[in-house]
């Protein structure tokens, strides 16, 4: 018995050492140590419908995607890229671990199949490769990233990459990515339908969608996202809508894919069961742009459309000329001088004639009327009487005016306002080229250079790009700044 007992013993202990070490192989460490928190919002008005651990800073995994794709979405609509634009991968993008569409270091392919890689697939090198296409460097879209996230209100969320796996400092939490993927449904509803996509082509090969278990089976579920690290556990901050309905339910730190759904389904119902069927729609602002931000703290434009057609010339307007305006005033006085004369003379008249009329009635002898017939010798007709001596049938003309002189059409007013002095940025081949970099040099130097006058002079050895219109101080103030860029400047005296 005792010998029994003692052999027993070991051998427990080695299946409890051997359980430990497959559960610790089959199931991720991090799903089963992960915080759980969930939150759900009505996305009409904003309205919290359910909380749990909403604000508690936790790893956010893939969900990090949907800021990615929203910073996209903005560069697209202010001009710093297009979906056609062909980005070079990098050694960085093409190196990030899976999920990943496989993408080569070196490669070119379009920005829009990277955006539906990391919607659809969430690969992390499509990701990455998106930052480094728009901000330059994954740190400085990870900048981008956090001032956009502020705007919207996500106070206690911190990016350090694009793609979201585990990073020291990358947090966030359930309230704050609800919050975002509203603003994906609502700030850009012309991509939303990415996100509900269950296979898409991503230019190298069909990619299919990581939530398509849910949406195959959740009844008007379109979205959005999905996220999955060990540290993290399963998320997700998935949308649905009924009728005129729409929910956002988020969930961290799901035990595996099958539950989180679970759950997240769960908290749709419950949504749904809360939330009004009528309710007024109540947008979310759009944040405001800021772009990518260079060192200095000035937007660093990528791209620039310029719009060269004339939409509409106005005709200039005729300056105030005060001789012309006397000379009317008495030109008007005179005419409404005589006119007033001529008019009493007229009546005067009249009731002269009128008089003399009725007093040649009255001496007139009574004549009889017969039924004879009446020869026009025997009637007595009245004679008019002698006009009047004194009257004036009008006054004589007045004096002409002076002639006003002609009115001065100013078509271009001087800008200078006293300030002669301007600067030099180079001397090109062709006004295009002077021309484009004005342009760049303007907006890269608006501190200094905003108000002041672009101007491409042609010399016999190129074209000139100044900038007139300046102060002696501005001047140089503006030649120091860019020289501080390695921008070729110098001063153009009065």
């Amino acid at each position: 018995m005792i010998v029994q007992v003692r052999r027993r013993r070991p051998a427990q202990r080695g299946h409890s050492i051997l359980l430990a070490f497959w559960l610790s192989v089959l199931v991720p460490v991090g799903a089963m140590a992960a915080p759980y928190a969930a939150f759900v919002m009505d996305a009409r008005s904003g309205e919290v419908l359910h909380s749990r651990n909403a604000d508690t800073r936790l790893h956010p995994a893939s969900l990090t995607k949907m800021m990615t794709l929203y910073i996209a979405f903005e560069a697209v609509r202010n001009g710093e890229i297009t979906l056609d634009t062909k980005v070079r991968i990098s050694k960085l993008a093409a190196s990030e671990p899976p999920s990943k569409l496989g993408l080569r270091a070196g490669q070119k392919i379009a920005l829009r199949y990277l955006i539906r890689a990391a919607a659809v697939k969430s690969a992390n090198d499509a990701a990455t490769a998106i930052g480094e296409a728009i901000s330059g460097s994954e740190a400085a879209f990870a900048r981008r990233m956090n001032r956009t996230a502020k705007a919207m209100g996500m106070s206690r969320t911190t990016f350090k990459n694009a793609h979201g796996l585990t990073e020291s400092g990358h947090l966030s939490t359930a309230r704050d990515m609800t919050i975002l993927g509203r603003h994906v449904i609502y700030d850009y509803p012309q991509y939303y339908n990415l996100f509900s996509r269950q296979t898409a082509d991503a230019g190298i090969k069909t990619v299919s969608h990581t939530n398509r278990r849910l949406l195959q089976s959740y009844k008007g579920a379109d979205g959005i996202k999905t996220g999955y690290t060990r540290a993290a556990g399963f998320n997700l901050v998935a949308s649905a809508q009924r009728r005129n309905e729409r929910v956002i339910a988020t969930v961290f730190g799901g035990k595996s894919t099958a539950s989180r759904n679970a759950q997240v389904a769960e908290l749709l119902d419950l949504g749904f069961r809360r939330a009004p069927s009528r309710v007024a729609l109540r947008k979310p602002a759009l944040p405001p742009y800021s772009g990518n931000v260079a060192s200095g703290g000035e937007p660093a434009a990528k791209t620039v459309r310029v719009v060269a057609s004339i939409q509409k010339s106005l005709r200039p307007r005729v300056r105030p000329n005060p001789s012309r305006e006397v000379a009317e005033t008495i030109v008007t006085a005179a005419v409404t001088e005589t006119d007033e004369k001529v008019q009493a003379s007229v009546d005067a008249a009249i009731a002269a004639a009128a008089q003399s009329v009725a007093s040649a009635a009255r001496e007139a002898p009574k004549v009889e009327v017969s039924n004879a017939k009446l020869t026009s010798t025997d009637m007595s007709v009245p004679r008019p009487a002698v006009r009047p001596a004194e009257l004036t049938v009008a006054l004589a003309k007045p004096s002409a005016p002076p002639e006003p002189e002609e009115p001065e059409v100013v078509t271009r007013l001087s800008t200078s306002g006293g300030q002669y002095w301007g600067i030099n940025v180079g001397r090109y081949g062709s006004r295009y080229q002077a021309e484009k970099v004005l342009l760049r040099t303007a907006l890269a130097e608006m501190a200094t250079l905003d108000g002041t006058l672009r101007k491409v002079n042609q010399t016999s050895s190129g074209f000139d790009a100044n900038f007139v219109g300046m102060t002696r101080e501005t001047a140089d103030l503006a030649c120091r700044r860019l020289k501080a860029r390695n921008v070729t400047c110098f001063m153009i005296g009065p």
